[in-house]
C-alpha cells in the first residue's frame, strides 16, 4: 500500500510534495494510517484534532492519543475543544451538523492563518460507496452518483482509491495503534446502517465488488464531465440571454432527442423540484409557469422564459472609502476591522486592509477576468474557476466580484478570496467583509 500511495501522491497530488499541509486526525484507523503513510514519504505535515466533548473520557483519550501520535511522528499538532451539545441546542441544529460546521470552520481558519496550504481527510473507497448509496436513496442526478470528490477548495482526499480493508491490513502489518469510536458501531444513523448492513450485503454478491464500484465511479465521473461540456454547447444553441432573463427556444429544443434530460441539465441549478410540471411547459398554453424558491420559468409562445424572482440588473458600485455598511437592493455588505479571524462561512471574507486601494468596486464578472484563488498557486480565469465550482453557465454572468482599485479581484462573493489579499502572520489590520441578506 505504501508504494501505491506514493505513486498516487506523485501523479494526482504533486502539490503535497512541495507544500506543508494538515491532516484531520480523529485517532481512528483511517486518519492514523494516513498520517503514517505521509510520514514514511517524509512529507511536511501537522495533525489537527477536534475534541467535540461528546463521549466523556473517550473524547479526552482521543485527544491525548493524537498528541502522542504527533510526538511519535515528530510533527506539530493542533487540538481544539468545542462545547458541541450546547452550541447545537443554541443554534437548533443536529449535533452532527453542528460538529461538521465547527470542524470545517476551524480547518479553514487553520489553513488561512498558518503556513499549511491544504487539509487532508482520510475518506476512503468505502466512504464513497456509502455516499453513493445515500444519494441514490434520496433521488439524484449523475452528479450525486460520482462519490466523494478527491479534492475541492483546500481539501485533499488521497485515500479514496483505497478500501477500508486495505487500510486496516496496513495498520496491522506495521503494528500501528488506533482508537475505536464506539458510536460508529450503532445503526442509529443512516450512514452507519448502510455501512454495517447494506454494504456487507452488496460485497457478498461478488469478491470484486469494490473494484468494480471504483471503475463504475470513474466512468460516472467521466460521464459527468462530458455532460457538462455537452450542456455548455447546448446552452449556446438553445438559450438566448436577454438583459434580465434567459429565453429557451422550444422548437430547437424539440429537435433534439432526450428533451427532458436536456431541460433538466439546463435548469437544475435554479432550484426547481417539480420537474414534471417543468417538462409539461413545453406543450402548455402561453402563460403557464413554474416557480422555484429563486426563479420563475414561463411558457411564452415559442419559448420558455427563465428569470430570477428578483430581475434587477446589477449596476457596478464604487466604494470610495471604507464604510461600515454598504446598502444594496438585495443585501448589505458589512465591513469592520477585527483583531482576529472568527466565524467562517461562504458569505464572509477576511482580507489584509493594508493591501486595499480605494475606490473598490463591486461588479459582475466580465470576459477576461482572472484571479489568484486562495490556496492555489498562480492565477486562474474566472470562467474556468466558476466551471470548476459547478456554477452553471447561465449563472456565471451574474456572479459578483469585489475588486481593488487596481482592478484586481479581492473576493468572488460567496466562493473564494484572492490569495494576494489573504491575512498573513504579518497582517496588522484585518478586515471582515460580510454579506447580510435583507
Amino acid at each position: 500500500m505504501q508504494n501505491r500511495f506514493q505513486t498516487h501522491i506523485e501523479s494526482e497530488f504533486p502539490e503535497l510534495l512541495d507544500k506543508p499541509f494538515l491532516i484531520a486526525t480523529s485517532g481512528g484507523v483511517d486518519s492514523v494510517v494516513l498520517a503514517h503513510l505521509c510520514f514514511h514519504l517524509n512529507l511536511n505535515f501537522a495533525l489537527a484534532h477536534c475534541n467535540f466533548k461528546l463521549r466523556g473520557e473517550e473524547s479526552e483519550g482521543d485527544a491525548r492519543f493524537v498528541e502522542q501520535l504527533a510526538k511519535s511522528l515528530n510533527c506539530k499538532f493542533f487540538i481544539n475543544e468545542f462545547q458541541t451539545e450546547n452550541l447545537a441546542e443554541e443554534q437548533k441544529e443536529s449535533i452532527q451538523m453542528t460538529a461538521r460546521n465547527l470542524r470545517y470552520n476551524w480547518f479553514r481558519e487553520l489553513v488561512e492563518t498558518t503556513s499549511y496550504a491544504y487539509l487532508l481527510t482520510a475518506h476512503h473507497l468505502n466512504d464513497s460507496l456509502e455516499t453513493f448509496i445515500i444519494n441514490l436513496s434520496r433521488s439524484t442526478g449523475i452528479k450525486g452518483l460520482t462519490g466523494i470528490p478527491s479534492q475541492n477548495d483546500y481539501i485533499r482526499r488521497p485515500l479514496l482509491k483505497f478500501s477500508k480493508d486495505e487500510i486496516i491490513d496496513f495498520a496491522k502489518q506495521y503494528n500501528i495503534k488506533w482508537r475505536e469510536d464506539q458510536s460508529n458501531e450503532t445503526t442509529k444513523y443512516v450512514r452507519n446502517k448502510i455501512r454495517h448492513e447494506v454494504v456487507p450485503a452488496l460485497m457478498s454478491l461478488t469478491p470484486n465488488f469494490l473494484n468494480n464500484f471504483e471503475s463504475s465511479l470513474q466512468n460516472l465521473q467521466d460521464s459527468e464531465l462530458l455532460l457538462e461540456d455537452y450542456t455548455h454547447l447546448l446552452f449556446k444553441t438553445l438559450v438566448r440571454k436577454q438583459e434580465d432573463r434567459y429565453d429557451i427556444n422550444i422548437e430547437k429544443l424539440k429537435s433534439f432527442p432526450n428533451q427532458k434530460a436536456i431541460l433538466y441539465q439546463l435548469l437544475e441549478s435554479f432550484g426547481f423540484t417539480a420537474w414534471d410540471d417543468v417538462y409539461h411547459l413545453l406543450d402548455a398554453q402561453t402563460g403557464k409557469q413554474v416557480k422555484s424558491s429563486t426563479h420563475l420559468i414561463v411558457k411564452d409562445r415559442d419559448k420558455l422564459i427563465l428569470s430570477s424572482l428578483s430581475t434587477k440588473i446589477f449596476e457596478p458600485i464604487e466604494i470610495k472609502e471604507l464604510q461600515s455598511h454598504i446598502d444594496l437592493d438585495d443585501f448589505k455588505l458589512k465591513i469592520k476591522e477585527v483583531k482576529k479571524l472568527g466565524d467562517f462561512a461562504s458569505g464572509i471574507a477576511y482580507v489584509d486592509k493594508s493591501k486595499l486601494e480605494f475606490p473598490l468596486q463591486l461588479r459582475t464578472v466580465q470576459d477576461g477576468d482572472y484571479f489568484h484563488p486562495f490556496g492555489m498557486k498562480g492565477k486562474k480565469k474566472l470562467s474556468d474557476f466558476l466551471k470548476d465550482e459547478k456554477i452553471s453557465p447561465h449563472l456565471k454572468s451574474s456572479q459578483l466580484l469585489l475588486c481593488n482599485g487596481n482592478e484586481e479581484v479581492i473576493w468572488v462573493l460567496n466562493l473564494r478570496t484572492d490569495e494576494r489579499y489573504k491575512v498573513e502572520p504579518t497582517t496588522k489590520t484585518i478586515l471582515k467583509i460580510e454579506i447580510l441578506n435583507d
